[in-house]
């Protein structure tokens, strides 16, 4: 049957398609269980699904009572087998709803309806508010966003899985497009083969995750998505500002971590540098190389029929290629003699060979700026001579591409901790004989001598001396780093972000080991002195927040930083943790201590009245670390900290949710653009009122109380997180080249200040509690209102409707209360040995959240979660009856698996462990935002 087109749906009919979708790949996934594990198998899986809907739906406790039965008397093989069916639903509703999100954008710009988040509905903002379009084009021409992919323990997808995936996605957009019978049907056997393939695929991987298999995955989105959509996404912006669009410069950029991210990651080094460093390269060539023999087909002009420019035959004379038949056709020379030049610097720079070679490869382009002047060669002459139409279609947006692009695909950035570079300078010193005790000089002492040192000319190292293995690793890293700027760029790595910044000599440490490798040029303080490299502070918990600005103001305070600064580019990175502060205070002080941060610091800088202040945030995927939709996240930020400047981090499993499927990709991308575009040119500029600002701090200082009360002072508080919820089976899984926990962690409240807040967030999601989302403002609110009730409550409800910063944070609390399950994180407490510890920590996280959702309900005037967000209600509505078979599973695996006794046969062990693991995978998929 002949599905209905979006442009022919009512309003009453336009979740159908997205109803059509789920049910056809459920009932594939159902006819592919069936075929495979034979009808006994899909029965079963069908009969937990009927009763997990008929218990979510009417709360039939009877169902209850018999799907609990039912899951405690699987097999483990059975388990696996039902845990693999409701992952794979989950992974194809993801599919579903992705397309259907594509199909309700594609309806309303058809219809003229602009949402907020395109590009057009900015523009209008923008020309209502009296913007001119020399406005938006000089803030872009200083502008500088970057979404920046980091590796962190919750990415649970291999790259297998997401290959199939996208066929899929490709299959279901595809379906719109059919009109007959037989399309359909050979369409959907595409969709079964596509689905037998996943079925028949591992989930999980058998062996650890490297740094190495973390940088193909990461690399894996750009051959479909980065390197073809941001193009396009330029182009789009050219279209809003005729005229403009091919002279702005390249303001959106992609970074990366993976490779260089060292903090906590003893398998992160300079190999990893320059392994992603070739591969980045390579995968930006190859497709330049694609995209070069795609346009020797296409420009087949004959000098017999129409004219070049006397540049154009310069280019045309200067190839290799003698071949008789391409003599009068000037473009396909010229191209096949740039492909040798690309293939010959392909090799030079990666030591890899091009797939085609019409001509040997020769003379390689020394950068991308002579591979793009050739390409200008060509446009200019198409457009000389009326030919201007073929220049859109590929040959502009592979000129984008190399100005985006480069050599180097991506920033990549360095990042280590403070503590490493104190000891590695630490030891330099010892040996050079100039201060034998460094770690034991107070803050001032440090100043000076590392002062003194960067004014000098003489290296720090002795030849011939002994290092130890870990200054010997760190000294490796800035030497390749040095390599990778001269053989890709400068833009190749830019940022080193010192983690735990806490003191001015943090930031001076790392310039004195980058002047060792002549990173930094120069004595400071003398003319000339530059650094190659933008020093980032990384301020994490809430103490290190506070001391953001006063360090930061200490710095540009010394002698010769401000004209280093400014010699170098007059850029300075600032980057604030999202997730520590969030595990260190909890959610509402951590965004309020975020938001107090960047205020200090824009008041700086413009004291400074110099150097270009650049957030950059490293927000997680769930809301606990900082996520939440990006559009209103970023124009949620203080007055004055955007001004066209941000990077932010796209960690885990979010990057394939926002960037596996092309489309969504470039939305994610155009809604980061928008937003920036608003922020910058239509936020208020002025403070919120200052009554605004004293109830935050009020609430923040009584939601830190009740948090750190619950989390950190209440006895047995970890042992019941350790019980409760998977985070030793997390630290099992093969999810990540960093362990889960940092060395040195203690026990009780010591053993959660240990862990790394990634794994933290995610177990609370995988146990339905989501506590890092919430936790503290119920008590915050309750504590606020008791003052005052009427008076604050009023208060509240106006800062809600009229301050960014707080209605964001609402709607966020509003989303994570609304995923949460606090049913199901029932069964979780069964896990906890002690009855007596697990019920009663459990009645206070049960009591924070009542207080929670009740002062939400009373600040927002809505008592159901997501009042103001349907879709996402619906999309809760279809999804959760099939999460929570995943849940009970997991429960009831995690019981057997914790109580197997030793001589237990390996192959129960390794059964239980994949289907703990693979129940991780499942729902983690299906919660998105807050796994």
């Amino acid at each position: 049957m002949t599905r209905r087109r979006p442009q022919d749906l009512d309003t009453a009919a336009k979740d159908q398609p997205l109803r059509d979708d789920i049910r056809l790949l459920g009932r594939l996934l159902g006819e592919v269980i069936r075929e495979q594990e034979g009808r006994e198998s899909y029965e079963l899986v069908e009969r937990i699904r009927q009763l997990s809907v008929a218990w979510r739906r009417a709360q039939d406790a009877a169902a209850g009572r018999q799907i609990d039965k039912l899951l405690k008397s699987l097999s483990n093989d059975q388990a696996v087998m039902v845990i693999r069916a409701f992952s794979y639903f989950s992974h194809l509703a993801n599919i579903a709803e992705d397309r259907h999100h594509v199909r309700r954008r594609e309806h309303h710009e058809r219809e003229g309806h602009r949402q907020p988040g395109q590009l057009a509905w900015s523009f209008d903002q923008l020309h209502e508010a009296g913007v001119r379009p020399t406005e938006v084009v000089a803030l872009l021409k200083r502008a500088y966003i970057a979404p920046v992919l980091t590796a962190h323990p919750t990415e649970v997808q291999r790259k297998s899985i997401l290959d199939a995936e996208r066929a899929v996605a490709e299959l279901i957009a595809a379906r719109e497009h059919l009109a007959t019978p037989r399309e359909l049907q050979r369409n959907e056997d595409h969709l079964r083969a596509r689905v037998t393939q996943l079925w028949q695929t591992r989930m999980l991987r058998y062996s650890k995750l490297t740094v190495a298999d973390e940088i193909e995955n990461a690399l894996s989105y750009y051959p479909a998505t980065f390197l073809r959509e941001i193009p396009r996404l330029y182009e789009e912006l050219g279209e809003h500002l005729p005229g403009a669009g091919a002279e702005l410069p390249a303001f959106l950029r992609m970074g990366h971590w993976i490779g260089g991210d060292r903090d906590g990651n003893p398998n992160v080094g300079a190999g990893t540098l320059r392994q992603a460093m070739k591969r980045q390269c390579e995968v930006a060539l190859r497709h330049y190389l694609t995209e070069l023999h795609a346009l020797g087909a296409e420009l087949s002009m004959s000098l017999r029929l129409t004219g070049v420019t006397p540049a154009m035959e310069q280019l045309m004379a200067r190839s290799a290629d003698h071949n008789p038949h391409r003599d009068d056709e000037p473009y396909r020379r010229a191209l096949t003699g740039m492909y040798a030049r690309l293939a010959a610097s392909l090799h030079a720079l990666t030591g890899t060979e091009a797939l085609r070679h019409a001509v040997v490869p020769q003379d390689p382009y020394s950068d991308a700026e002579a591979f793009l002047a050739d390409l200008q060669v060509i446009a200019d002459s198409l457009r000389a001579h009326h030919a201007q139409a073929l220049i859109a279609q590929r040959l502009a947006p592979l000129m984008r591409a190399v100005q985006v692009f480069g050599f180097h695909l991506a920033t990549l950035d360095l990042r280590q901790s403070s503590d490493q570079h104190e000891a590695v300078v630490a030891e330099l010193l010892a040996v050079a004989r100039i201060e034998a005790a460094y770690g034991e000089l107070d803050e001032m002492q440090r100043r000076a001598l590392l002062l003194r040192l960067l004014q000098e000319a003489r290296p720090l190292r002795v030849v011939g001396a002994t290092y130890s293995e870990r200054t010997q690793g760190e000294l490796a890293v800035f030497e390749a780093a040095l390599q990778a700027q001269q053989q890709f760029g400068r833009d190749a790595i830019r940022h080193y972000i010192i983690s735990h910044t806490e003191s001015v000599s943090d930031l001076l440490e790392v310039l004195l080991l980058a002047k060792e490798f002549g990173l930094m040029r120069g004595s400071l303080g003398q003319s000339g002195a530059r650094c190659s490299l933008i020093v980032s502070p990384l301020f994490e918990t809430i103490a290190d927040l506070r001391e953001a600005s006063p360090i930061m103001r200490s710095f540009y305070a010394l002698p010769g930083v401000r004209e280093l600064v400014a010699a170098s580019g007059n850029e300075q990175d600032v980057m604030l943790g999202y997730s520590d502060s969030n595990k260190d205070g909890g959610t509402f002080t951590s965004n309020w201590e975020l938001y107090r941060a960047e205020l200090a610091l824009v008041e700086l800088f413009d004291e400074l009245q110099g150097p270009r202040l650049r957030l950059f945030h490293g927000r997680g995927g769930t809301v606990g670390r900082g996520g939440g939709p990006s559009y209103q996240a970023i124009l949620a930020q203080p007055p004055g900290t955007v001004n066209g400047q941000i990077r932010l981090t796209e960690q885990g499993e979010v990057i394939a949710s926002k960037y596996a499927h092309p489309e969504i990709g470039r939305r994610n991308l155009e809604t980061l653009v928008a937003a920036t575009l608003e922020a910058s040119l239509l936020h208020p500029t002025q403070s919120a009122p200052k009554a605004f600002l004293d109830a935050a701090q009020q609430l923040s200082d009584a939601s830190f109380g009740a948090y750190r009360a619950l989390v950190y002072e209440t006895p047995g508080f970890a042992d019941y997180f350790f019980s409760a919820t998977p985070i030793r089976e997390i630290a099992e899984l093969n999810i990540g080249s960093r362990p889960a926990k940092r060395p040195g962690s203690g026990g009780g409240a010591k053993a959660i200040e240990g862990l790394r807040a990634i794994p933290w967030g995610f177990s609370w999601g995988q146990s339905r509690v989501a506590l890092p989302g919430w936790c503290g403002f119920g008590s915050g609110v309750a504590a606020f209102l008791a003052e005052s009730p009427t008076k604050h409550l009023a208060l509240l409800r106006k800062m809600h409707k009229q301050w960014p910063f707080f209605r964001t944070l609402l709607s966020n609390l509003d989303m994570v209360l609304a995923k949460t399950d606090l049913q199901l994180a029932a069964r979780y407490v069964d896990l906890v040995e002690d009855k007596k510890l697990g019920k009663r920590i459990f009645a206070a996280i049960c009591a924070e959240y009542e207080a929670t959702a009740q002062a939400l309900s009373q600040i927002t005037g809505e008592s159901d979660r997501l009042a103001a967000n349907p879709s996402l209600a619906r999309s809760i509505a279809h999804r959760f009856p099939y999460i929570e078979p995943l849940n009970h599973l997991q429960v009831e695996l995690m019981r057997r698996y914790r109580g197997l006794q030793p001589g237990e046969r390996e192959e129960q062990l390794e059964r239980l462990q994949r289907g703990i693991h693979l129940s991780i995978n499942g729902i983690a998929a299906a919660l998105r935002n807050t796994g």
